[in-house]
């Protein structure tokens, strides 16, 4: 995963209701509901059968800190589907997204203007269309440069175009990204 598609799970995290189970074996029983067996979650965990049935019965309590990471982000990424997808369906039909974002942006335009690429620190909302664009690029398994060529699109459109106010036919170029976070 990059830089962008985290982000946008980030940000769909924050809309959680309740937070994700904490113990190893309540995060543990939760996978073997959600994946039907404890011989899909050892496979999908990288451990034995046996390891995943002794967290069930918490005979094992502490995992160590690799598969602890693991095991959090595995329930992390299932936790709550619904939640998760009413918050990306309200950015993407009504409040759009929050980016806040540290990159260098440069740009191409008419003669004689300057186009020279500097970093930038921008906090501004994208309209509710970049939000569908984004998530449902996400949903289909975009690469991450098809997600940062939307979130540039998008940055140009609210940022230097203005809603299309201003600096018609500008095209964007977000590289060199030092942060970026997405809020729904």
């Amino acid at each position: 995963m990059g830089l962008v598609s985290n982000g946008l799970d980030r940000a769909t995290q924050k809309a959680f209701t309740r937070p994700i189970p904490k113990s190893a074996g309540a995060q543990m029983r939760y996978l073997v509901r959600q994946l039907k067996g404890t011989r899909s979650v050892a496979e999908l965990l990288g451990v034995s059968q046996r390891t995943v049935e002794r967290y069930v019965k918490d005979q094992i309590r502490r995992p160590r800190p690799d598969l602890a990471q693991r095991l959090a982000d595995a329930v992390r990424t299932r936790w709550q589907p619904r939640v998760r997808e009413q918050a990306r369906s309200q950015a993407a039909t009504s409040t759009g997204l929050i980016i806040d974002t540290r990159a260098r942006f440069g740009f191409t335009a008419a003669p004689g203007s300057t186009d020279d690429a500097r970093i930038r620190h921008l906090t501004l909302a994208l309209p509710p269309a970049f939000a569908a664009r984004l998530f449902d690029a996400q949903q289909a398994g975009a690469s991450e440069q098809q997600l940062r060529e939307i979130t540039a699109e998008g940055l140009g459109e609210a940022y230097f175009r203005d809603g299309g106010r201003r600096a018609h036919g500008l095209e964007v170029e977000f590289t060199d990204v030092e942060q970026l976070d997405f809020d729904l």
